[in-house]
């Protein structure tokens, strides 16, 4: 047998995913096999479990999530367990190293300060705006480019919830469309999800597999809970 993930159809076609995630070092993965967690962790302690599960159990359908996007990944499980540790062992050196290398503080510039105030780390970019736009901003005590960075950090704030409710939602719906798609209650499932009617998602989501119920919950509660404008 093929030792890549194992992604057959054992359902009808909402349970087939698309490998479409290359895995990144470091990274957490959540892995199912059938309708039960098999486990959570790095993409190396998460290849390992899955080349172990499937030496084991190779009819199960395996499937592998990342643990935040709920995008599937896909895992190079050829070889044997020491072929596929070493392979992603030296993934994860590597991508350990390009971290600590972009942490690492800059070289001090050897050209001679200027005078004034410094530059912040601003970018100049052309903005273009209406004369109502202009005459406003001319108004605003500051510059031009003051007040559109106050404006544009407050947005930020304002929108956070919002961004972080579409964030779980999406998660929450890859994740629900690949293991629980032809499950009964999937549809309303979905749309109390978007609608963020929490009793009715956890209703409708009740006779799911218990594996498969508790992660789509957790995925889903900061949608469900959080602090976005319904």
């Amino acid at each position: 047998m093929d030792q890549s993930t194992s992604q057959q159809e054992t359902r009808k076609e909402p349970r087939q995913p698309c490998a479409e995630t290359s895995p990144i070092a470091g990274h957490h993965c959540v892995v199912f096999a059938a309708d039960s967690r098999l486990g959570s962790g790095t993409v190396l302690e998460m290849a390992l479990a899955v080349h172990g599960h499937l030496e084991q159990h190779p009819e199960d359908a395996v499937f592998v999530f990342d643990a935040v996007s709920s995008r599937p990944v896909d895992l190079d499980l050829s070889g044997d367990a020491a072929d596929v540790s070493a392979r992603y062992a030296v993934a994860e050196a590597r991508a350990r190293e390009a971290m600590a290398e972009a942490s690492e503080p800059a070289e001090p510039p050897t050209a001679k300060p200027r005078r004034g105030r410094p530059k912040l780390g601003v970018v100049g970019r052309e903005v273009t705006l209406l004369p109502r736009h202009w005459e406003w901003l001319e108004r605003q005590p500051g510059s031009a480019s003051v007040t559109l960075r106050r404006l544009v950090e407050r947005a930020r704030r304002e929108q956070a919830g919002d961004e972080a409710r579409r964030q779980a939602q999406e998660s929450a719906y890859r994740f629900m469309l690949t293991l629980a798609g032809d499950r009964p209650g999937y549809e309303e499932a979905l749309r109390a999800l978007y609608a963020r009617r929490r009793d009715d998602f956890m209703a409708q989501i009740a006779p799911w597999p218990s594996d498969i119920r508790e992660h789509a919950s957790r995925l889903a509660e900061p949608a469900l809970t959080g602090g976005g404008t319904p």
